[in-house]
């Protein structure tokens, strides 16, 4: 599997410039009742073109957050750090994402409170996080990234996790494949997927958010082992195939979850709430209230 029709790319991405709906559209059946979000059907050539064109862009997002280092330190209302690096790469993102695709909408972290784009659940948008695991990023470890989704009817299509720190980038189109590159030169393509499930399975969790709810997670599935990581990497460890799970049983952010959903469906995984029902982007809130990655998509 690799992507990208170079020859295509220049025309097919002025077409979805001009009109979104070129690269995907809603397909239902009236006549029946829809269990889940609605199947989103899309222009490969067009998604193809176009994830070739964002790994451009995290690539160039990734120079911008080795530049500025950690600098400018505050927190947001929430709480959570911010840095000059997260500032700088959302802006390169951002500029950058307009010029390939202007006809899409953006909801970035750090501008979500200044834009509507991506609450009703027909929208078609980018989905960003210019540096996801800031704390990490503060702790002078790896393991911080850039993420970007598309999202449409609710459910991402394809995403993009760059490591900056590893010159990596995961990426993956939902229904075409998914894969591993080097970021600064796009080289080094190996096509990634999901394993079957181990009998001592490997569960990914969350440096920074290790809960109750997820040491009981852990405690109930028999011989598993635990590996602590912080940021998205954890999605990208269940896509290419390391780990088994990547349980996350607290509320997140839309562009925490997106790219990486993205990724592990591409690979050949799933990810879902913790009660089994998908996942549904676009909330008043932005906020997916938990969800687990799972390798092995027949394991419920």
């Amino acid at each position: 599997m690799r992507f990208g029709n170079r020859a295509l790319a220049k025309g097919v991405l002025n077409r979805l410039a001009c009109n979104p709906r070129h690269a995907v559209r809603a397909v239902q059946n009236p006549k029946e009742k829809a269990k889940e979000s609605p199947v989103a059907v899309y222009d490969t050539s067009a998604c193809e073109a176009l994830i070739e064109g964002l790994t451009a862009i995290a690539a160039r997002a990734a120079a911008a957050i080795r530049q500025c280092g950690i600098a400018s330190l505050r927190h947001k209302a929430d709480g959570s750090p911010v840095t000059a690096a997260d500032q700088a790469a959302e802006a390169v993102i951002l500029q950058d994402l307009k010029r390939l695709a202007p006809g899409i909408p953006i909801v970035s972290e750090e501008r979500s409170g200044q834009t509507h784009a991506g609450t009703s659940r027909e929208a078609t948008y980018f989905l960003v996080d210019p540096l996801d695991g800031t704390r990490e990023f503060i702790a002078g470890r790896d393991e911080f990234t850039v993420n970007i989704a598309l999202i449409n009817l609710a459910a991402p299509l394809l995403g993009i996790i760059a490591a900056p720190a590893a010159d990596l980038a995961w990426r993956g189109i939902v229904g075409r494949g998914a894969e591993r590159i080097r970021l600064a030169d796009q080289s080094g393509r190996t096509a990634i997927r999901t394993r079957p499930r181990s009998a001592r399975p490997v569960i990914m969790i969350s440096r920074s958010h290790l809960d109750a709810d997820t040491k009981a997670y852990l405690a109930g599935v028999a011989q598993a082992s635990a590996v602590t990581s912080g940021s998205s990497i954890k999605f990208c460890r269940i896509a290419e195939g390391t780990a088994d799970l990547y349980p996350r049983l607290a509320p997140t952010h839309d562009w925490d979850v997106a790219a990486g959903h993205a990724l592990v469906l591409a690979a050949g995984g799933d990810v879902r709430a913790a009660d089994g029902s998908p996942l549904v982007y676009g909330s008043p809130k932005r906020l997916i209230p938990d969800f687990i990655a799972r390798g092995d998509a027949r394991q419920g």
